[in-house]
Order: C-alpha cells, then sequence, then structure tokens
C-alpha cells in the first residue's frame, strides 16, 4: 500500500504541508523582525514627517521582500531534498 497513492503519498503530502506551513511562520517571523527593527523607530521616536515615511516605507519594502525569499527559499530547499536522484538506491557518495 506504499505504493501508488497509498501512505507514502499521503505522508509526502502532510511533509510538505507542514514545510509550508514552517515556512510561512518563520517568514512572517522574520518579516516582522525587520519591519521592527527599520520602521521601528519612526513609530517610537518623534521625528521629522519625511524621516518617518522614508522609514515606515523602507521597513515595509524590505519585510516584503524578505518574507518572499523566506518562503521561495524554505519551499525550494525542501522541494530539492524530497526528489533523491535514484529512487530506492543509496547515493553512491554516502
Amino acid at each position: 500500500m506504499s505504493q501508488y497513492g497509498g501512505r507514502s503519498h499521503k505522508a509526502q503530502q502532510d511533509a510538505f504541508v507542514v514545510e509550508v506551513g514552517y515556512a510561512l511562520v518563520s517568514a512572517v517571523f522574520a518579516a516582522g523582525l525587520l519591519f521592527g527593527a527599520v520602521g521601528g523607530p519612526a513609530l517610537l521616536f518623534d521625528l521629522p514627517p519625511l524621516a518617518a515615511e522614508v522609514l515606515l516605507q523602507s521597513g515595509l519594502w524590505l519585510a516584503v521582500v524578505v518574507f518572499a525569499v523566506r518562503v521561495i527559499s524554505v519551499v525550494m530547499r525542501f522541494r530539492r531534498a524530497s526528489q533523491p536522484s535514484q529512487p530506492g538506491r543509496t547515493n553512491p557518495d554516502s
């Protein structure tokens, strides 16, 4: 039952769902941390309006980029690791 859509297929799907969940949670954490580091001073201190706007916009755009890069890198790393070159055989250099 481990072939043709059996338990093995379900296990792979579950592993992918867990990995995507991990990617999203870690990306939200990283983006929030970066936004807080860059845009936080604009929210905490009384800065000139232009400086506050630049910090908030920079923090927002950097957070979006970090979120996307983190999700893509985690998912791509998972997909590479889950596709062996020779199924059922060990790697020659292991």
